[in-house]
């Protein structure tokens, strides 16, 4: 794969499963070039062998979802100039009809079990900002009063003003009478405006966000996930609030709070009035998020407390798209382990089954009766369709056919033995070609995430370009039980450093056609930060790419979206401590000609991060460059627009054939 072949870069949506059991429904999106941002559709997938057909011709058609009785199809349609809308269609196909028209767009939904209404979350802004008032632009607002510690979140801006609350709309009759704008006449020569959509009655208000939402069986309770409690800027916790929306103002009773600190990401009622709900364990202070990965949880309506359904040491349900999905058979849920993302289903008495472990990355699943589907990534497909029976797991549908033409390097799964004995599992990819080949060690974010199996475009691109790739998923990353997540906490610097550095070196030691004296070292946010790290401790590289990195805790908090507690977490509060675990602190140490590359609008990482970095090394007359990205925020790697992330390629091929040429990246060795 080479960097121009971003738009071969096919994306799949949780799938929607159509309630007879006929076909699915995905969102298949992609970067394009030519109109500069991510393009997606709807198609239909049947489970007889034949050709997937597009069923929307949106710019960028997202989230569908058929209704219970299965005659509509809910999705997200968004536009070049307004974001995500509310639409239905027939689910036998046809002209979809728009439900919303919100001005800051939507975000979760669900229908009502009797498929007549859905309700949706939307963010609702203060009169006078974002485009309220006609001509008054951003800069002509009046200034934010912040009492609050959190009041930003990357990729969205402010928060305190533009509550994401909660609307319920009934569906229209799709067949009915489009609506038609009153002509004006000589009697009412400015008649009123006939309004576009359905009235959307609000139920939630105040100063609380709210998130996933799900209906009871009866349709008459909404459950909801929100932060509420007095303590709320100054914890991680939120809880399950039950609106009751025959009120006109539901009051919302909260639930899940009085027994433990949860910060709770997806929820489902099961047959009997149960609610199932993911959520990881906080600890006394709802504070102690590292290495907590989500469990299954489910309340009986009892007013117990909630009983945890899985086990911590081995499960990590962070990967469940915000959804649950219950079946007469158990809870379906997405687990993380060892670079993979497993379909396990848990019992109401907690037994877990693992459905789909093989060499894949669940994204998404959905279920009616014994038909099991789910969407899926592999080591040769980044979005597919695969059927779950007895039998494992069935493709049905790939959307990767031309990505796989593009040349794909398979990667080799290896476990390396650290100094201390420690396993440390990775990847190492091996260019086409005779060696000695130069080498790339990558490091991930997180760090509570993990390397994986599917398509990774970056290693790709790096592979097709004449590198091998060398990327682990060392002590701090996901997947491999709490201990091992937790063993950084505090002691950044320590056994992550370690475990880079062994993996590097025992691939090296295990590829003779690996070049051990050409080696450079690239990560991103918190790979960043191990990037920036490891060139002040070890000067063996040709040169590093440090990206968007968590650079200088002291500077982190106050400036970043996560500043008021990541920080504190990871490396702790006491001034001497803190230090020990900076990257910046230990900036005169580097040599490594350094590349910094940051985006203008990042917020979990702020830009400051990286140009302090940037004018240390250039004080310390290191050879050093910084590339910013104009509009773009923390995501900009995976979800930025198309030409800003081919550019990001363009530059980092270009610093690597200045400082480390390769047959296929060829050009001047810096000496």
């Amino acid at each position: 794969m080479k960097a121009t072949d971003l738009p071969l870069l096919s994306s799949v949506s949780r799938p929607t499963l159509h309630p007879d059991g006929s076909r699915v429904v995905v969102a298949v999106s992609r970067p394009d070039l030519a109109a500069d941002r991510i393009v997606g559709q709807l198609w239909s997938v049947t489970f007889d062998g034949s050709a997937p057909s597009r069923i929307s011709r949106g710019l960028n058609d997202s989230n569908p979802l058929f209704s219970p009785d299965g005659t509509l199809l809910a999705f997200v349609r968004s536009t070049a100039d307004s974001p995500g809308q509310l639409h239905v269609m027939s689910a036998s196909g046809g002209e979809p009809i728009a439900l919303t028209d919100t001005k800051l767009g939507v975000g979760t939904f669900c229908w009502s079990p009797d498929s007549t209404g859905i309700a949706f979350t939307a963010a609702v802004p203060e009169q006078g900002r974002y485009g309220t008032v006609t001509g008054l632009g951003s800069d002509s607002e009046p200034p934010r009063r912040v009492t609050t510690l959190k009041y930003q979140s990357n990729g969205f801006g402010y928060t305190v003003d533009r509550r994401r609350h909660v609307f319920l709309l009934s569906v229209p009759p799709i067949d009915a009478e489009p609506v038609y704008s009153t002509a004006p006449s000589a009697e009412e020569p400015a008649p009123e405006a006939t309004p576009a959509v359905p009235f959307a009655r609000q139920l939630t208000f105040g100063d609380f966000d709210h998130g996933p939402l799900e209906f009871s069986a009866d349709g008459t309770t909404l459950a909801v996930v929100s932060a509420r409690h007095p303590e709320r800027d100054v914890d991680l916790a939120n809880n399950i609030y039950l609106l009751t929306i025959a009120e006109e103002v539901p009051e919302p009773v909260q639930i899940t709070g009085r027994h433990r600190n949860y910060s709770v990401s997806a929820l489902a009622y099961g047959a009997n009035g149960e609610l199932y709900f993911t959520a990881s364990e906080l600890g006394d202070t709802g504070l102690d998020f590292i290495g907590r990965g989500d469990q299954l949880y489910v309340r009986d309506g009892s007013g117990n407390a909630a009983q945890r359904l899985t086990d911590p040491d081995t499960t990590d349900l962070g990967d469940s798209g915000g959804v649950l999905t219950v079946t007469s058979a158990g809870v379906l849920v997405q687990n993380r382990r060892r670079g993979r993302v497993e379909l396990l289903r848990v019992t109401r008495d907690g037994v877990t089954t693992g459905l789909v472990t093989d060499d894949v990355e669940i994204v998404g699943r959905d279920a009616i009766g014994d038909t099991i589907v789910v969407s899926f990534g592999s080591a040769g497909s980044m979005g597919a369709v695969g059927v779950v029976d007895d039998t494992g797991l069935r493709e049905i549908a790939d959307f990767s056919d031309a990505l796989r033409a593009s040349g794909l390097v398979r990667p080799e799964e290896v476990t390396m033995t650290g100094r201390d004995g420690y396993p440390i599992h990775g990847w190492v990819l091996t260019p086409a070609g005779e060696g000695p080949h130069p080498v790339l060690l990558n490091i991930h974010g997180g760090p509570f995430a993990q390397y994986g199996v599917s398509v990774f475009d970056e290693a790709q691109v790096y592979a097709d370009a004449g590198y091998a790739v060398v990327m682990c998923n060392p002590r701090g990353a996901a997947g491999y039980g709490e201990a091992h997540a937790r063993a950084i906490r505090q002691r950044l610097g320590t056994v992550d450093f370690a475990d880079v550095i062994d993996f590097l070196d025992g691939a090296l030691a295990h590829h003779p056609d690996f070049d051990a004296a050409r080696v450079g070292i690239m990560g991103g946010s918190y790979g960043g930060y191990l990037t920036a790290w490891t060139i002040a401790h070890d000067h063996r590289f040709a040169g590093a790419i440090v990206e968007r990195g968590f650079l200088d805790p002291e500077y982190f908090v106050g400036t970043s979206d996560i500043g008021s507690f990541f920080s504190d977490e990871y490396v702790g509060t006491d001034l001497e401590l803190v230090r020990a675990q900076s990257a910046q602190a230990v900036v005169d140490r580097v040599s490594t000609p350094t590349l910094v590359i940051h985006s203008a609008n990042d917020l979990r990482c702020p830009l400051g991060q990286g140009e302090r970095y940037f004018a240390a090394l250039k004080r310390n007359g290191v050879p050093t460059e910084m590339l910013i990205f104009p509009g773009e925020n923390h995501e900009l790697s995976r979800g930025g627009r198309p030409r800003h992330r081919l550019q990001r390629f363009e530059a980092v091929l270009e610093w690597w054939s200045r400082h480390l040429p390769s047959a296929a990246n060829p050009g001047r060795a810096v000496v």
